[in-house]
């Protein structure tokens, strides 16, 4: 009777142990490792399983990307839409946030060269080579899918030209180097890759067949041809 009643002591004090761990609601700061399909790590603060919840239009608050980094978004048959679809998106962005479509295509050409699964060391990602933090500031929570970014890069050149007044040159550089250094800098940073940047855009966006707006924008450097009342032709910047 006493080793029954010993056994049954022990037994209450396991289930007593046990219970806490098995009946515990699961902590919703457990964190989770998780591999894209380039072989990149990825710690993710949300329930298992994670990778269903990667894509989705909008993720859980509490999921953190490490810095200028995203998801990979290889193989995902939404991402081949073709170079049509690609332009169908551009027209429809443009016109929704009224930027000339030619200057988002020669954005686009500049960044990725229309590759939507392009992927910079300095972390930014897609067609419009946008980083994590500047895409999740317009809705843009998947980097590789070309709705989501071509609709948060229009929208961010948009804010640029806005913010310095139309102002071709300070919106452009502020796209590739920040709105920081162009501001630290009073116009368009010393940097090489960013003042290489800005004349290859113009370059994409002024050249002819661009299909650019006409009086959109007036590019400083172009040269312009004038016949005078006598018949005289003559070619000025001005």
């Amino acid at each position: 009777m006493v080793k029954r009643t010993a056994n049954a002591a022990w037994l209450v004090l396991a289930t007593l142990i046990v219970c806490p761990t098995v009946f515990a609601p699961r902590a919703n700061g457990q964190i989770a490792k998780v591999v894209d399909d380039s072989g990149r790590q990825f710690f993710v603060n949300a329930e298992a399983p994670v990778t269903a919840r990667l894509t989705a239009t909008k993720p859980r608050a509490n999921i953190y990307l490490p810095a200028e980094s995203s998801f990979s978004g290889r193989s995902r048959p939404a991402m081949d839409i073709g170079r049509d679809g690609q332009e169908k998106l551009v027209r429809e962005a443009a016109d929704r946030h009224r930027v000339d479509p030619a200057l988002v295509r020669a954005v686009i050409e500049t960044e990725s060269n229309w590759n939507p699964k392009a992927y910079s060391r300095k972390g930014a990602g897609g067609l419009m080579q946008l980083i994590p933090t500047t895409a999740q500031r317009y809705g843009a929570y998947d980097l590789f899918n070309p709705q989501q970014n071509i609709d948060a890069g229009v929208k961010h050149l948009k804010w640029l030209l806005e913010r310095y007044n139309g102002n071709l040159d300070l919106a452009l550089a502020a796209y590739n180097a920040g709105e920081g250094a162009v501001d630290r800098a009073h116009g368009i940073p010393a940097y090489r890759e960013t003042r290489n940047y800005v004349q290859r855009v113009q370059d994409a966006y002024f050249r002819p067949g661009s299909g650019r707006l006409a009086d959109a924008f007036i590019n400083p450097r172009a040269i312009h041809r004038d016949v005078t009342p006598s018949g005289r032709i003559i070619f000025t910047n001005e």
